[in-house]
């Protein structure tokens, strides 16, 4: 396979995307991305990440890209759990304690730092509005965090994803408790369980 047709294998799979990153692993050298990406007239998102003239930039999918560690989370966990009627207002991301997220706090995005113990916990494939494979928090552990950070979520925002959550065929109330207790909101999801269910 030559060198063009693994760049092109590699922009199919991801969505009209390049990533230098890849392209380098599978043997291709920077100076020849960097004349493909200038044969093909693509454009650069952020460092080593390139679309084509043909795709929709998905800043979700280049964070994630460019930060395996983080996991889109609160609001925009919602927005891509169809518990939102608008979309998310900002990125917002959990990372472990452990992470240095000062560039991404740059780039605009709201962090939440979590325990190593409580990173894992919920942690799920979700797909972005422009159909990119991105991890996210799954559902269950979604309410717990905007339950937990009440006060940073707008109230309409707050009620719509709890009131939400509780119609959703898509909840697991095990999962539910067990993140609440992990979290420190036990008491508030079992009152809400008991009021809405």
């Amino acid at each position: 396979m030559s060198k063009t047709d693994i760049l092109e294998e590699l922009i199919k799979k991801n969505n009209g995307y390049l990533i230098t990153a890849q392209a380098m692993k599978k043997g291709v050298s920077k100076t020849f991305i960097s004349d493909f990406v200038k044969e093909k007239e693509m454009e650069r998102l952020a460092r080593g990440v390139y679309i084509t003239e043909d795709a929709w930039p998905d800043y979700l999918y280049v964070i994630h890209l460019r930060n395996k560690e983080a996991v889109f989370s609160h609001e925009s966990a919602l927005a891509m759990h169809g518990l939102m009627d608008c979309e998310a207002p900002g990125i917002n991301i959990t990372v472990n304690r452990t992470y240095n997220a000062t560039h991404l706090r740059k780039e605009g995005c709201t962090v939440y730092t979590v325990s190593p113990e409580l990173y894992d916990m919920g942690l799920t494939e979700g797909t972005t509005m422009f159909g990119n494979k991105v991890t996210m928090y799954d559902m269950d552990r979604t309410i717990c965090d905007i339950i937990k950070h009440k006060k940073r979520i707008e109230l309409q925002t707050y009620q719509n994803a709890v009131k939400g959550y509780m119609k959703s065929p898509k909840k697991n109330l095990n999962n539910l408790m067990r993140y609440a207790k992990a979290l420190g909101v036990e008491d508030t999801v079992r009152l809400y369980t008991e009021v809405m269910l």
